[in-house]
């Protein structure tokens, strides 16, 4: 199997700023094993790290603003991988069907990528 662009859905929003962090923290785990098996992730939680330097200079984006970013970027990507349900992650993954992309539901669903292929 060729390395595939594949995008991480999953919770983001919570109560707390530590739940959000674990959040951003799940995603990017998933990220480092993906880029393990020679894929490409990208990360939409990263954009958290937007989000506080956002608040700090007072440019705060809206939650539509961070979705429609989400879902350009999920248009150029392969697959998505679905880590949990949220709103985000629903309204991504209904695009991702619409898109015809491949949706993976867990890590071990996703092949090793080859770099001769």
């Amino acid at each position: 199997m060729r390395p595939l662009r594949i995008y991480i859905a999953g919770p983001y929003s919570a109560p707390s700023e530590e739940e959000r962090k674990r959040n951003v923290d799940v995603a990017v785990d998933a990220g480092l094993r993906l880029l393990k098996k020679g894929h490409f992730p990208f990360i939409p939680h990263l954009t958290h790290f937007v989000d506080l330097r956002a608040i700090e200079t007072g440019s705060q984006l809206e939650w539509e603003d961070y979705i429609n970013w989400d879902l350009g970027w999920l248009e150029a990507s392969d697959a998505l991988l679905l880590l949990g349900r949220s709103r985000g992650a629903d309204i991504e993954c209904g695009r991702a069907k619409e898109l015809g992309k491949v949706i993976f539901n867990s890590i071990e669903e996703i092949p090793q990528a080859s770099a001769e292929s």
